[in-house]
């Protein structure tokens, strides 16, 4: 499964950390693409330099975006699982293996690593982030089925045939790539399961979502996916017929 497996790296402005990433993920024998979402400084060139593959975008069009052109790279090149990792240096690589075993066990098409059940969880949240991401999780596991506690993780697998819906229809706005995306998914009839995954501090810079921002995504997205205007994805069971 790993041959079929690529690491995608969405990416902007993340030269002082984007080495270490890179050489991680490939050490730990994944193929890695980086997707450049108009960096201006030397992101690119520094993931070239130690062995990515790299995708680069004119302007800087947000997580969604570059991720939703990871996935078109993917399928394109005839990979059939995607593990999606930020640039920060937050995720270890060595737990990669551990989203994969979960898809296979779990015949999963979205594996979700949590932040928040491992007893190695540090991140620090604020009073009003916490109460806000427990208010989403308890809304998706509604929807899912199945306890969720991280909505909003950027360490995640897809795996075909979502990922070929992904491809085609991805959010690329704020909560959009993670809230939204894996509701939408729910709703289309795709497995979805969680795993514990820690979190090492960022190697560099600070998290660029406000909480007034924050706030504000946060109705949006509970508005759309209430009133089911979220994007819609291709239906597992077309699939299988």
């Amino acid at each position: 499964m790993v041959e079929h497996l690529l690491v995608v790296v969405p990416a902007f402005n993340e030269e002082r950390s984007i080495a270490q990433v890179v050489e991680s993920i490939i050490q730990s024998g994944y193929s890695v693409l980086v997707v450049d979402d108009g960096s201006t400084d030397h992101t690119a060139q520094t993931a070239e330099r130690v062995g990515a593959k790299v995708l680069r975008l004119p302007v800087n069009f947000g997580v969604g975006a570059a991720l939703r052109a990871g996935f078109r790279y993917a399928v394109s090149h005839g990979y059939e699982t995607v593990v999606q990792v930020d640039a920060d240096g937050q995720h270890p690589a060595a737990e990669i293996q551990n989203l994969l075993i979960a898809a296979q066990q779990r015949s999963a098409h979205l594996v979700i690593g949590s932040r928040f059940t491992s007893d190695d969880e540090t991140m620090p949240l604020s009073t009003t982030r916490k109460a806000s991401m427990r208010l989403l999780a308890i809304y998706m596991s509604l929807v899912i089925g199945c306890r969720v506690t991280d909505t909003t993780s950027g360490f995640r697998l897809i795996r075909r045939p979502l990922l070929d819906a992904f491809s085609e229809e991805f959010p690329d706005y704020y909560l959009g790539d993670t809230f939204e995306a894996t509701v939408a998914a729910a709703r289309a009839g795709y497995v979805i399961t969680e795993v514990p995954a820690s979190l090492r501090p960022r190697m560099f810079g600070a998290s660029t979502a406000s909480p007034v921002r924050a706030a504000n995504m946060l109705v949006k997205a509970l508005a759309l996916t209430v009133l089911n205007l979220h994007p819609r994805l291709a239906n597992f069971k077309s699939h299988a017929e």
